[in-house]
């Protein structure tokens, strides 16, 4: 029979990196989390690393701050129930709900930008991976690099994080794009039907 210990030893000790993956998902740092939770920067590294254990005063601000669910956070085994319980997030006025749950990997997010927000003066970042999104309703703006572009609904884009990017809304209706993010390296791949011999 297996020793009930050794299997909460298992998921605290997966913790850390579902902590720091979160982390990087909300392109956060150990500061803005540590504001955002009242947990001490150098108490957030030590979780982080997996020299520290995790106890339930420092998981639940950590689970509210991330937008999960406890069970979420320490990987609890499934349950058999295939629904996903979407948590929305909302930063800096962009609605993200999660659609993948697994650390690590490509990682897809619907996303939800205000009406509007295209018209702010663009404000490119840069940081390491890669995105595929594609528009479902509204015309999102992507300023990718020295290209300004409009994505229509059904129109999709990739491209490599490491190039300045930045995205809003076009004009004066919402804009909602599903958006597939992955590691350096990792690319999403649209597959075309072969063209039948004629």
């Amino acid at each position: 029979m297996a020793d009930p210990d050794d299997d909460l030893d298992t998921h605290l000790t997966a913790v850390g990196p579902r902590l720091r993956e979160l982390r990087r998902q909300r392109e956060s740092t150990l500061a803005d989390l540590s504001a955002d939770t009242g947990i001490s920067v150098s108490t957030l590294s030590r979780l982080e690393s997996g020299s520290r254990r995790p106890t339930l005063e420092l998981l639940l601000p950590l689970a509210r701050a991330h937008g999960v669910t406890l069970d979420e956070l320490v990987g609890a085994p499934p349950t058999g129930d295939p629904r996903i319980h979407l948590r929305p997030v909302t930063r800096h006025g962009m609605t993200m709900l999660p659609l993948s749950r697994r650390a690590g990997g490509i990682q897809a997010y619907k996303l939800i930008l205000p009406a509007g927000t295209g018209r702010r003066v663009p404000e490119p970042r840069t940081h390491e991976g890669y995105e595929w999104m594609y528009v479902m309703s509204g015309r999102l703006r992507v300023v990718l690099g020295e290209h300004d572009l409009i994505l229509e609904p059904g129109e999709a884009a990739e491209f490599d994080t490491r190039v300045p990017h930045w995205f809003g809304a076009a004009d004066d209706e919402a804009v909602e794009f599903l958006s597939l993010f992955g590691g350096q390296g990792e690319r999403a791949h649209l597959r075309a039907r072969p063209k039948s011999a004629s």
